[in-house]
């Protein structure tokens, strides 16, 4: 079976790059975008199983990205991850009724946001592709304290 594959979105080549390690230790395929005009592009090139993204991004931000990847007949049932620095006391409500499935605030605990990978993808666990699902149902993610 083939592995599932992640997009992973941020602007921050540290935190893609970490995230990465972190995804392919537990064995996950990933690719990824630097800004939100390569996210959609990359999104429709390599149809990923989920996509974590964050909100701060240059050349259209997450919220747009996200609001596109939702309009889309061919992405929009990719669940998607929101990971971001923006405040959640305004953001989160506002993405998870846009369509996220999880908002987290960097930095994310590492084993609370894989976790949530795992219930996103629990046909997938360990590394192989689920299909996409229509309503992940984790709509109550508490964001961790701190930003960065």
């Amino acid at each position: 079976m083939e592995k599932s594959k992640i997009l992973i979105v941020d602007d921050d080549p540290d935190l893609r790059r970490a995230l990465q390690i972190r995804l392919r230790a537990n064995h996950y395929q990933t690719v990824q975008a630097s800004d939100g005009y390569s996210a959609i592009a990359v999104a429709q090139k390599e149809q990923p199983n989920l996509i974590i993204l964050d909100l701060g991004l240059p050349a259209g931000d997450g919220s747009t990205v996200l609001q596109r990847l939702q309009e889309s007949d061919t992405l929009s049932n990719i669940p998607v991850i929101v990971l971001t620095a923006r405040d959640p006391q305004v953001n989160e409500g506002k993405t998870l009724l846009a369509g996220a499935t999880a908002y987290f605030q960097k930095p994310a605990d590492n084993d609370e946001l894989l976790a949530v990978i795992r219930a996103t993808l629990p046909n997938a666990w360990p590394g192989t592709a689920s299909p996409r699902k229509q309503d992940a149902g984790l709509q109550a993610n508490k964001p961790t304290s701190g930003s960065t």
